[in-house]
């Protein structure tokens, strides 16, 4: 399957004033943000994205332009409300000093599967529409541009979170232990056995090596030999009765 690179918003001016900006409207990327943004488009620059999906906030927009500026190509731009970010609903536009005295924070923090936000969602919820935009799009970037695609998803903190906490298996109650800064970028590939989780809460680096990346497939026994290695994408393989292969060939699943 192809991979996807989960990318987090650039820094607000609701971030650097310590405010829930959940989805109120007009809330863009400051002059960090901006920089930020840049940053991870220059990281991806190298690599064909064959389609950018963003959330409908501003904030994401902008950073998803940056991100397409830096495109040599005109990669499939799409905006999926599955992605948005979570509805804090009367928790939305208050300072975070003030929400941590809520008897709700400690849910939110210790037991997040229980956590539903007065008059908005709940985080639960967050996470299943989250999931089910990540894998649907990336079934669609695998029926149109093949397994060895890369595409971007434009989202929010928590949303890119809870998609990260399904990848790895982790239970949502633990997913305030995974970390997603601004303009940060995840790498996950989905396979035919497992998700892979590649990459988490990046901020540095070339990603020029996921334009050869193989496609998911057996995890290498004693951790393979990274990007481009032998054993990349392959494990055990068999070979059926009838089907020669010359010395070293294998097969991408």
């Amino acid at each position: 399957m192809p991979t996807v690179l989960l990318v987090r918003h650039g820094r607000t001016t609701a971030n650097a004033g310590g405010i829930l900006a959940g989805r109120a409207a007009g809330v863009r990327l400051d002059d960090v943000g901006r920089e930020q943004a840049v940053q991870a488009a220059q990281r991806v620059a190298g690599v064909p994205l064959a389609r950018v999906v963003t959330s409908p906030l501003e904030r994401c927009r902008q950073t998803a332009r940056t991100l397409l500026d830096h495109q040599a190509g005109v990669p499939e731009t799409v905006t999926e409300h599955g992605i948005t970010e979570c509805d804090y609903g009367q928790w939305q536009g208050r300072a975070l000093k003030d929400l941590a005295t809520e008897p709700l924070w400690s849910v939110v923090q210790a037991q997040p599967s229980a956590a539903a936000f007065p008059g908005g969602e709940s985080l639960a919820a967050m996470q299943a529409r989250g999931v089910e935009a990540i894998r649907r799009h990336d079934a669609e970037v695998a029926a149109r541009h093949g397994a060895d695609a890369v595409w971007v998803a434009v989202s929010h903190g928590d949303v890119i979170k809870s998609v990260l906490a399904d990848a790895l298996g982790t239970h949502l109650d633990l997913f305030q232990r995974i970390v997603v800064g601004p303009a940060s970028i995840s790498v996950v590939r989905y396979g035919p056995h497992r998700p892979e989780v590649v990459a988490t809460n990046t901020d540095a680096g070339d990603l020029s090596w996921l334009r050869s990346a193989a496609p998911v497939g057996d995890a290498p026994v004693g951790g393979g030999a990274g990007p481009g290695g032998p054993d990349e994408g392959s494990g055990p393989r068999v070979v059926p009765t009838g089907d020669p292969q010359p010395d070293g060939a294998r097969e991408r699943s």
